[in-house]
């Protein structure tokens, strides 16, 4: 298997990584044939996955500018993946150039690519290190040196919490990140389920079975499994929805315009939410 010069060194690239298959169904070009197998077998299990992607993306962008139109212009961003058109970053310093972000990822192609991405940027940063530590996320050079947890900051797990499993306690990680806050922190979270849109229970099991193979176990959590993310959070209207639900952009010039009839039901599978500590 021919080695890409990009890929760094001392990675297997004849194993699946979850961050490399989800650029693999955006479209990026950031993924190795492992990745792009594994997509594949998945998409054999529920076509639509590429688009509840789509939705993932368009959900993060409505997001970040909302926090951005709150005031709050500090971002952590965890389970960051590799960067894409649109980071983070851009979106919110389109609305405010002072912007910070801190990125937050395990996977080196997505460290490295993100590192380079921000090479030279002061207000922009990447941090190897795994949500599952929250402790080591915090105490960080990047997250001391770029972000003042005394002022408000959203911190984003963006499809990142179904790949943790109930055994490594993602409740009681998002809880000290929760406590590491000042109020009026946001939480912005996406989350694998099939308790909403048109993937069937055992759909659901089949895509599992795909990420468990490859080494990345997906967990799609019902509702109220997803909600407890949120404890100690105020949510923000509309509350935990599907993806394209959550406060869509206006459509025909109509304020609050429900997504467009053209979208693909499977954009609606999972849920999203935002929530602002009191």
């Amino acid at each position: 298997m021919e080695r890409p010069t990009w890929a760094p060194p001392g990675i297997d690239i004849s194993v699946p990584s979850v961050s490399r298959i989800y650029d693999y169904f955006l479209g990026g070009s950031h993924n190795f044939e492992a990745d792009r197998e594994a997509g594949r077998r998945a998409m054999v299990a529920f076509p639509g996955l590429p688009k509840i992607m789509q939705a993932n993306r368009a959900f993060l962008r409505r997001a970040v500018r909302y926090a951005v139109g709150q005031g709050v212009t500090q971002f952590l961003d965890i389970g960051s993946g590799i960067p894409t058109f649109g980071n983070v970053h851009e979106i919110a310093r389109a609305a405010d150039p002072a912007t910070r972000v801190v990125y937050v990822d395990h996977d080196p192609v997505a460290v490295a690519h993100s590192r380079a991405v921000l090479d030279g940027d002061p207000r922009a940063a990447v941090v190897a290190a795994d949500l599952r530590d929250p402790r080591a996320v915090l105490a960080s050079d990047e997250v001391v040196g770029l972000l003042d947890l005394d002022r408000p900051v959203a911190l984003l797990l963006v499809a990142v919490l179904h790949f943790t499993p109930d055994g490594d306690d993602p409740w009681g990680a998002v809880a000290e990140l929760r406590e590491a806050l000042a109020p009026g922190s946001l939480l912005v979270l996406t989350h694998a389920s099939t308790d909403v849109g048109p993937m069937k229970p055992e759909e659901g099991e089949a895509v599992e079975g795909v990420y468990r193979r490859a080494g990345s176990p997906l967990h799609m959590r019902p509702r109220a499994e997803v909600a407890r993310f949120f404890d100690g959070f105020e949510m923000v209207e509309p509350g935990l929805v599907s993806m394209p639900a959550w406060r869509p952009d206006p459509v025909n010039g109509g304020r609050g315009a429900p997504p467009a009839p053209a979208d693909d039901p499977a954009m609606h599978v999972g849920f999203g939410g935002v929530g602002r500590k009191p």
